[in-house]
């Protein structure tokens, strides 16, 4: 008898818990995942700059105004990438509300060891971060950030992925290319996609602080290409309702 009452409270619990409401996410105005590159071709000099870069961006007051004007903040993680099988989540999802908590994930940054890399798989490091945005416990706007000086040797195909991430409910995908015209194009060919995505330029490592700083005032406050604004009212006038992001 003590058994099947047992079997009975067990069976309750699950059953409640089977119909218990999931953990709400917290609102965000931005999910944003940066991938940062360290292969081979980055140097130990290179690699400080680039890590600087965005350990700088977010102390910069510029970027703590845009925080604290976001509604919800913004939720972000850290992320270094090389080859194929070379991924590492080296600060995970962390919430930004004002500038004490931006100036602590720039600290979580700094603190990082660099990922031990060789080649260059782009298409990879997004197979790798879009699955993170499930049940990350936020939800917001979600964008990929990649920023590398290379295009793919190894790995998964990065138009492939890219397009793959988006059709899953990512957002955006932007890029941030260390190199020549040609490198940018193609960053902008296999990298960029979604809604107001964008790629920027630098030519060399020492001019990245700077645009990482311009990138991520982008992403946090977007600015629709001029291309885009006539579709937007006209999806406006046609359509009632607001697309969700799918989450599986």
């Amino acid at each position: 008898m003590k058994k099947f009452s047992k079997a009975l409270a067990v069976a309750a619990v699950a059953v409640s818990a089977a119909y218990m409401p999931a953990a709400s996410a917290t609102p965000v105005k931005l999910e944003l995942a940066l991938l940062v590159d360290v292969s081979g071709s980055v140097d130990a000099n290179e690699y400080a700059l680039q890590k600087g870069g965005y350990v700088n961006a977010f102390q910069s007051a510029a970027i703590h105004n845009l925080i604290a004007g976001a509604t919800g903040g913004i939720a972000v993680t850290y992320i270094e990438w090389s080859g194929a099988g070379e991924q590492a989540q080296k600060v995970g999802w962390t919430h930004l509300e004002d500038a004490a908590d931006s100036n602590a994930f720039a600290a979580a940054i700094s603190g990082t060891t660099r990922l031990p890399g060789n080649l260059t798989a782009p298409g990879s490091a997004i197979n790798f971060a879009a699955p993170l945005f499930v049940n990350n416990g936020f939800e917001g706007r979600s964008v990929i950030d990649v920023s590398g000086d290379g295009a793919e040797n190894d790995g998964a195909n990065t138009a492939t992925a890219r397009n793959t991430a988006i059709a899953g409910g990512i957002d955006a995908i932007n890029g941030l290319a260390i190199g020549d015209a040609t490198l940018v194009a193609w960053y902008n060919t296999n990298i960029k996609g979604g809604s107001n995505a964008f790629v920027i330029g630098v030519s060399q490592f020492s001019d990245f602080a700077a645009a990482v700083e311009t990138k991520i005032g982008r992403e946090i406050n977007p600015t629709p290409e001029p291309g885009s604004l006539a579709l937007a009212g006209l999806a406006l006038a046609g359509v009632a309702g607001l697309r969700r992001k799918q989450r599986s």
